[in-house]
């Protein structure tokens, strides 16, 4: 379904149904007045725990709690109305146990309203993602380089460079799609694998830092618009510059504040248009 054409909104089961048609497009949102902005042009918004980074300036996304996702996933909701709209359950709210995970997941679910939820991991969290999808929560999978792990992956580096690198993430993506997730996003994997894992799950994969082959790509809108200017990882493409126009911007006004060019008549109450005195 085109989305310049659609009135109501994506759900996850559509998604889900993507397999292998027109490529699913994704980016990420964090607040209402982004959301609107690409809501029309996107399948899948998705609100990352990846606003640790871009947001609030911290260096992980270890740092996230539930209600932060759930405040943002509130304010992506207000300002979306045809994108499926999916929010990150963060580190720590789900690993304990598949009931744990349920009321975390629950609690997102039905604060925010939003289709569905993304976790991280692979064969060690089958069990969860299944517990969850049996009881109506979609599940957005998530495998290769899991932020979540930075820790104990040694960093931000692109997985399954070794054969058994390779093989553990292809079961893992294998494991999440039996268990019932309606896609899984690929990230930071070698092509060659990410290309080998979506032909063999029957269910859409969602690449970053992974192949074109993929059924959909994601990205960070910060990223994307030049907005988060720390580091620019490889795979991102920059479509626009907008970190520069706001500095430009920001200079312009100071400069017209230092200078009394601003507030000119025009922007007073009662002047009535008269010239600024002294």
């Amino acid at each position: 379904m085109s989305v310049q054409t659609r009135t109501k909104r994506t759900t996850a089961p559509q998604i889900g149904a993507r397999k292998g048609g027109e490529p699913i497009v994704c980016l990420t949102a964090y607040t209402t007045q982004v959301a609107k902005l690409i809501d029309a042009h996107v399948d899948l918004i998705l609100v990352g725990d990846s606003l640790a980074m871009v947001l609030y300036g911290l260096d992980s996304t270890l740092g996230v709690t539930l209600d932060m996702m759930i405040a943002h996933g509130n304010a992506v909701m207000r300002g979306s109305s045809t994108a499926c709209v999916i929010v990150d359950l963060p580190f720590g709210t789900y690993q304990e146990s598949k009931e744990v995970a349920f009321r975390a997941a629950a609690r997102v679910m039905c604060e925010t309203r939003c289709q569905g939820v993304k976790l991280e991991g692979g064969t060690e969290m089958a069990e969860t993602v299944a517990f969850l999808a049996e009881r109506g929560i979609p599940v957005l999978g998530h495998v290769g380089l899991t932020p979540q792990s930075v820790n104990q992956m040694g960093g931000f580096r692109a997985q399954g460079r070794s054969e058994e690198a390779a093989r553990k993430i292809a079961e893992d993506a294998r494991a999440i799609a039996a268990a019932g997730a309606f896609a899984i996003v690929i990230e930071g994997t070698m092509e060659p694998l990410a290309r080998e894992i979506t032909g063999m799950v029957p269910v859409p994969t969602i690449g970053i830092g992974a192949s074109p082959q993929c059924d959909g790509q994601i990205l960070v809108t910060e990223d994307v618009i030049g907005l988060f200017t720390d580091f620019t990882p490889k795979f991102v493409k920059r479509y626009g510059e907008m970190g520069n126009l706001v500095a430009e911007v920001a200079k312009t006004y100071a400069e017209e504040v230092k200078t009394r060019q601003f507030p000119g008549p025009e922007h007073c109450f009662g002047t009535a248009g008269k010239p600024r005195q002294g």
